[in-house]
């Protein structure tokens, strides 16, 4: 069963900054993630960034859209990785906060 959830992390960079950082900092999140994460797919349309990867043998599908104030992610967890929803809410959430921290 498909676990849905949605990670909303404000801001204070303005939204072309966020999406610079974003963009920057997305494979650093995922190496983060130990070798678990594999194969991800991402594109750009705007500011909205659509996303499909690899852990545990299961595809994770999201979209992060990219605002002036915050940054909203939808995620789809399926199986296993839905069981764990919340802490890997916990996870995107501190290290997207630290990734947008106004510096």
């Amino acid at each position: 069963m498909s676990q849905p959830i949605t990670i909303t992390i404000p801001h204070q960079l303005g939204a072309a900054e966020a999406r610079r950082r974003i963009e920057e900092g997305f494979g650093q999140l995922i190496g983060q993630a130990g070798g678990v994460i594999k194969n991800v797919d991402k594109a750009w349309d705007g500011d909205v960034l659509r996303f499909s990867t690899q852990a545990m043998g299961q595809t994770i599908t999201g979209v992060l859209h990219v605002l002036d104030q915050s940054v909203r992610m939808d995620l789809v967890l399926p199986g296993l990785l839905g069981m764990i929803a919340g802490k890997v809410t916990g996870q995107v959430k501190k290290q997207g906060t630290l990734l947008l921290e106004k510096k």
